[in-house]
Formats: C-alpha cells, structure tokens, sequence
C-alpha cells in the first residue's frame, strides 16, 4: 500500500514515514500544499494523510483539489487544528478521518489500516490454496507453518494476494510497495520475488508465485 504524507514539519513528516514504513507502506511525502494535489492526481495512492497548515495552498483546498478528481481517495487529516468546529469543517469537506495533532503514531498506523479495509471485503483473513495472510495482525503461514516476513517482503505479499489470480505488472507492484525514490532500473522487485518464493514456495509441492512472461508476477495455486 503507497500512502501519501503531506507534513510541512519536516520532523514530523520523518517521524510519519518512517512509522509507517515500518509497518510495510511505502510513504511519499511532500512539505508544501501546492503540488499536493497534483500528485495524488497523478499517483496511484491508497491514502493521503494531510495536514491544514502548510506553505502554498492549505490542506483544506488540498483536500478539494483531491475530492475534484479522486472522489474515492481515503484522505485523513493530522492537524494542530483540531477544535470540534475544524473538524466539522474538514469532514464536510471530504476528509474521511481527522486527527489532532499531537498524536500517537500507533493510532494514526491503525486509523489508515482502517481507512484502507473501506469499502473491501470484510474477511482479514486472505488465503490461496493453504497460504494464510491475516492482515489484521499481519501474521503469514502456509499450511499451518508460521512464516517470517520483513515489512517489505510482506507488503509484496499483501499486495500480490489482494490480486491473487491475475498477473501484476513490476510498474502496478512498484506504485503500491515502494516509494517516489524507487530506482526503478533496480532488481530491487525481484530480489523481494525471490527472497517470497525462498520462504513461501521453497518447502511446499505447489509453487504459488509465478512469473508471467512479459507481464510480470501472479499469486495463484492455477497458473494455467
């Protein structure tokens, strides 16, 4: 999942990104409101957590600009400016969460894992063939087994298995498991494809994580 941090406090921002990275997003993130709503735009994010007060354009005309042109986007907004008639202020505006600042990062890591379970299948519970990911508390096993993942091979995971059975492309991967500064001549893709297929794949008679040729990698138990 690519969330995207829109924070003029630059030690706020870090301390953001670098939380939520440990949880296995990828974080993007911006210190002004002007080119804010220009990249969600552009980008394919999964959230956007943005504050009020920032250089350029405030985050309430941020969250407009999102609302003109991404009516579904998950927007949560972190603010100082927190007063039960801001917050008003900031729903009715299309914010789907709001904050106030100042915040425990675990809660704000739990808000936007809730934002991104809106509006998709309520079972936390993912399976193909006998590959389990709970996302809930981000716990892997393959047949019973409990798996060890570092936050990025289970980010790759999480999102191979939410398309299970269609090939993803190595551009859709990166757009949702990495960040802005990717290096996208990189084999950074596949040494994670491999590292999966080590843990996943290599004690079990079903290989489950497919290379599709031409088009990228499938999670499935019938690559035919």
């Amino acid at each position: 999942m690519r969330v995207l941090v829109v924070e003029d406090d630059q030690r706020v921002a870090s301390f953001i990104q670098k939380g939520l990275e440990q949880e296995g997003l990828a974080v993007d993130v911006l210190h002004e409101g002007d080119d804010a709503g220009v990249q969600a735009h552009m980008v394919d994010y999964d959230c956007v957590v943005l504050d009020v007060m920032l250089p350029g354009r405030s985050g309430f005309q941020v969250l407009r600009d999102i609302r003109s042109q991404k009516a579904e986007l998950p927007v949560l907004i972190l603010s100082a400016q927190a007063s039960p008639e801001q917050r008003v202020v900031g729903l009715n505006g299309g914010a789907d969460d709001y904050m106030g600042k100042p915040f425990v990062l675990a809660e704000l890591t739990a808000r936007i894992r809730a934002l991104l379970r809106r509006g998709k299948p309520r079972e936390t519970t993912l399976r193909v063939a006998d590959l389990e990911v709970d996302t809930l508390r981000r716990k892997v096993t393959r047949a019973g087994q409990p798996i060890d993942l570092k936050p990025k091979e289970y980010a790759l995971l999480e999102f191979l298995i939410h398309n299970s059975h269609r090939p993803v492309t190595r551009s859709h991967i990166i757009e949702h498991v990495w960040d802005i500064h990717f290096d996208s001549i990189s084999n950074v893709v596949e040494v994670h494809i491999n590292a999966l297929r080590n843990k996943i794949d290599r004690a079990a008679a079903v290989p489950l994580i497919h290379t599709v040729r031409g088009v990228g990698y499938m999670l499935t138990d019938d690559p035919s």
